[in-house]
């Protein structure tokens, strides 16, 4: 029997193409694709055997999922007995499971998110084809956690570190890499030699992140308040840091011009960004996903704010100017805002000396009001002086 794998080009995707060797060996062919170039790649496949259903080949695709075409065009050749299995995890992807060839699951068990690899590691246990091992078990874990995000929250840095390795070769030379790991050691580990390089990749990181903090800009896509940030490299790392440094954007959305694509992240827990990824053609997870940068998704997100400038960064030495206490805020249309609490339980936003009408029950709120709907940061000491010192020349004047 020969096997052709069809998956995706991250570390999920190629981690699926490693298990996939490792179960068939050489019969075994794997091609690692963008989210674009699979449904090319599955036309011809299916073109090639439109005349005859090939009896000792089965088609895997894993951690991505085809268009409508391809999907009608896949379940006929299933239903003339093709053998076909597609693995995923991606909640755009659900409706694969009214087809017998589908298993598509967002979760393993309640609480513990799934990967494709680790979708396809049991499915592998499931079938016999696989034993299962020490570290082969430590090596589809540290896939799970790095692409469900939980490595943050598990500190387990181990995770990113792994996905930082296949950034800095080839799929190919990851690939070979991996395999002879998992064929030839008893647990997971990296060498001394990748432990340094990976050093100083994160110092790289850093850098990078800093950089893009000072280039992001703040949009509405409809009722979205969105940061907007032009990058091609770290696109996970770079939305989860921007999302904690602007907590109060819905989502950030990475675009990389070079392959007309739009990255999607959010850190919040109340909104779905493959959702907003559906609008453009795009799918994915609730807290990451991602779309083609199309004619209307270019409008929304490269047209229309443009002519917007990066967001002012809170100032970060202040002594007196501090969030929480009596805040001066001011945007690049030197609007100025004044954050006060009133009474406990009820602060007040002054916009230019005039106090505006809405309360708020903490500062956070009053805070994320004035953040998402004036585009302003935390000044400098001397602006909140400058600032209270007329209003109290107004106070005595009047």
């Amino acid at each position: 029997m020969q096997f052709l794998i069809f998956t995706h080009n991250d570390l999920d995707g190629v981690s699926c193409g490693i298990l996939a060797k490792y179960a068939f060996k050489e019969n075994a062919e794997v091609r690692y694709n963008s989210v674009n170039s699979l449904d090319y790649q599955v036309e011809q496949f299916l073109t090639d055997h439109s005349e005859s259903i090939p009896e000792d080949l089965q088609l895997f695709i894993t951690d991505l999922s085809v268009n409508k075409e391809n999907e009608i065009r896949l379940n006929e050749f299933a239903n003339k007995g093709g053998k076909v299995q597609l693995i995923d995890h991606h909640k755009t992807a659900l409706h694969f499971n009214e087809y017998n060839w589908g298993a598509v699951k967002v979760e393993e068990s309640e609480g513990k998110l799934a990967s494709a690899t680790s979708l396809f590691y049991t499915y592998l246990v499931d079938k016999g084809m696989i034993e299962t091992n020490k570290i082969l078990e430590d090596y589809v874990e540290l896939v799970r956690q790095y692409d469900t995000w939980e490595w943050e929250k598990n500190e387990n840095l181990r995770a990113k570190r792994l996905n930082d390795l296949l950034y800095l070769q080839s799929i190919e030379e990851f690939d070979e890499n991996m395999l002879a790991r998992i064929n030839n050691d008893e647990e997971f580990s990296f060498s001394e030699f990748e432990d340094k390089l990976l050093d100083v990749e994160e110092d790289k990181t850093e850098r990078y992140i800093r950089r893009k903090k000072r280039e992001i800009i703040q949009a509405r896509v409809g009722k979205v308040c969105i940061g907007i940030v032009y990058a091609e490299l770290y696109h996970s790392e770079l939305g989860n840091a921007l999302g904690k440094e602007f907590p109060y954007l819905d989502c950030i959305a990475i675009l990389n011009m070079g392959n007309r694509k739009i990255s999607f992240r959010t850190i919040h827990d109340t909104f779905d960004v493959s959702e907003l990824a559906a609008k453009y053609g795009g799918g994915g997870h609730a807290k990451a996903a991602g779309c083609s940068l199309t004619k209307d998704a270019y409008k929304e997100f490269v047209e229309k704010p443009f002519s917007l400038k990066p967001i002012r960064q809170d100032s970060s030495y202040n002594k007196i100017n501090m969030k929480e206490q009596c805040s001066h805020y001011e945007n690049h249309e030197k609007e100025e805002f004044l954050l006060f609490e009133k009474e406990k339980g009820n602060w007040a936003v002054e916009k230019n000396h005039e106090l505006l009408k809405e309360g708020y029950q903490s500062f956070e709120l009053a805070e994320r009001f004035i953040k998402r709907s004036y585009s302003a940061s935390l000044s400098k000491d001397d602006q909140l002086i400058g600032y209270l010192m007329k209003n109290y020349k107004n106070k005595v004047k009047k």
